[in-house]
């Protein structure tokens, strides 16, 4: 019984000393849903982070508010997509440059 419960704690202990390694998981520069997304600083910088919120948004007749800004390299940019508001027109407006 005894070199069970040694095996198993060292396995246990093998087991705890290894890192997750979470960091060689692939990040998408931009990820989101119907209720709002993340774009990475690093995309930001080359594209009109703005104008992507806003065409995702709007492809589930929603319009895109900005929720926050990690302005490093690694951060994120988080938007949420909320429904047009009442009186606005019945759809979002798509800009095209």
């Amino acid at each position: 019984m005894r070199i069970i419960a040694a095996a198993g704690l060292l396995a246990l202990g093998m087991l705890a000393s290894q890192s997750a390694r979470a960091d060689l998981l692939p990040v998408p520069p931009f990820k989101g849903n119907d209720t709002g997304g993340i774009i990475a600083y690093s995309m930001a910088t080359q594209v009109d982070a703005r104008q992507v919120a806003v065409d995702h948004c709007a492809r589930n007749g929603k319009v895109a508010k900005f929720l926050a800004v990690q302005a490093y390299e690694g951060g994120y940019i988080s938007f949420s997509c909320r429904w047009v508001p009442y009186g606005a027109a019945d759809q979002p407006i798509r800009t095209l440059y």
